[in-house]
């Protein structure tokens, strides 16, 4: 049975991977920093509660798991909403924390074991605002578009080992953390959260935000055998975005 583990597995995102990589057929390990949020996970996953920026309780976990087939690098939080000059240093720090240095010791500690088996896939969750900035949320996009150089440099140095890497661009995804996003984005731009909320989707193609299971199944494909010559890659699923900011 391959296995795979998920950060920041017990809501949203991480979830829906961990339920995809479930059915099919892998072995599911899943961390968390909220011990409630593993407390309704399946009881056949091995869940362990888990500070994505903590080395040691990272290092542990991977010594734990053992050697991966796939490791989603996934933890991440939105961080704060506000223009740079009135970002707080604390909340910089605690935003790329997070979602930067998290990707960077899932990846330091999963790779080794990976590298020794002669496969592997790591999916690290980037952003849309990973390729494209976003006003109001520096340190989000910061980190996000630095997990893409991350991943670059993963794939270089892990492919001769038969190891991939790849990195999945969310646009908007429907969820209790984007209500948030978006009543914060309101609150900066003198908007209503209805009005964010269209703005996001008119700036797709398709005018639509995506599910938490649309990433999840993304994911499932580059941790697959189908996707064994797929590495270096940026891949959005955001309904393609035009235009990362529309003002309505």
């Amino acid at each position: 049975m391959k296995r795979v583990l998920v950060t920041a597995g017990g809501f949203g995102i991480g979830l829906a991977m961990a339920h995809g990589f479930d059915a099919a057929g892998f072995e599911v390990w899943v961390t968390d920093v909220d011990a409630t949020a593993l407390d309704d996970v399946p009881g056949t996953w091995c869940a362990r509660v888990c500070d994505a920026a903590d080395e040691a309780a990272v290092a542990g976990v991977m010594a734990e798991a053992g050697p991966l087939d796939v490791l989603c690098a996934n933890a991440g939080i939105a961080g704060p909403t506000a223009r740079v000059e009135d970002v707080a240093l604390s909340d910089w720090r605690s935003c790329v924390s997070v979602n930067l240095e998290g990707a960077f010791l899932a990846a330091k500690h999963g790779l080794p074991a990976m590298k020794a088996a002669g496969r592997g896939s790591v999916v690290f969750t980037s952003s849309t605002a990973g390729i494209y900035g976003y006003p109001h949320r520096a340190p989000y996009a910061a980190a996000k578009w630095a997990i893409i150089g991350l991943m670059k440099t993963v794939a270089m140095e892990a492919g001769p080992f038969g190891v991939r890497a790849n990195a999945i661009c969310p646009g908007a995804v429907e969820g209790p953390r984007m209500e948030g996003v978006l009543n914060r984005e309101a609150a900066a731009k003198g908007m209503t959260r209805d009005q964010v909320y269209d703005g996001y989707a008119a700036g797709t193609s398709m005018r639509t935000f995506v599910n938490a299971s649309d990433i999840a199944d993304m994911a499932v494909f580059l941790g697959s055998d189908e996707a064994r010559r797929v590495s270096g890659q940026v891949i959005a699923v955001d309904g393609h975005t035009e235009n990362p900011d529309p003002q309505l």
